[in-house]
């Protein structure tokens, strides 16, 4: 018994190269020092300021144009309505950040822990485009929106919701 719990441990270990956190960030650490534990950070921001700057702005100018431009009332039909569009402009414009997040984060690095193939996501940005032109930055799009969508639609309808039981009022 012990000894086929210790052939799934390695056969897993291979399948997945880490067993836990904590032996994915001592691997990492290890393989690359501190800096490798940072690894990916400020394209990780980029992407969280666009994702963020698409969604929070979209909502509120959707419903304004869904209410203004039809018979509908402030209602969760609209919410719904306005959060996919929310989550549609937050994947589009995430979307390039994640293709290049993932390139940065993903190259080989010299024995200094320096990126093989690009200088900073500025230049990972411009040799995709360069070499695989603009549409490369979409790889991968569907699945974002497919996530992205039921979050945006949670979290807004979570937040229509705490601001009709507080009584605050949309616009």
């Amino acid at each position: 018994m012990e000894q086929s719990i210790a052939n799934v441990d390695r056969i897993l270990t291979c399948v997945f190269r880490v067993k836990n956190a904590n032996h994915a960030f001592l691997k990492i650490y290890r393989e690359g020092g501190v800096r490798a534990l940072w690894k990916g950070a400020i394209p990780n921001m980029q992407r969280a300021a666009l994702v963020n700057l698409g969604d929070l702005t979209t909502y509120d100018m959707a419903k304004r144009t869904i209410l203004d431009n039809t018979k509908l009332e402030d209602s969760h039909l609209v919410h719904i309505m306005s959060s996919g569009v929310a989550g549609l402009v937050a994947a589009t414009m995430g979307t390039p950040a994640d293709v290049i997040k993932t390139r940065v984060m993903n190259q080989p690095v010299d024995e200094n822990g320096r990126g093989k193939l690009y200088k900073s996501s500025l230049d990972c940005l411009m040799k995709t485009i360069r070499n695989e032109g603009a549409f490369a930055l979409y790889k991968g799009f569907l699945p974002v929106w497919i996530r992205m969508a039921p979050w945006s639609l949670t979290f807004w309808i979570s937040f229509e919701h705490v601001r009709h039981v507080i009584g605050a009022t949309s616009f």
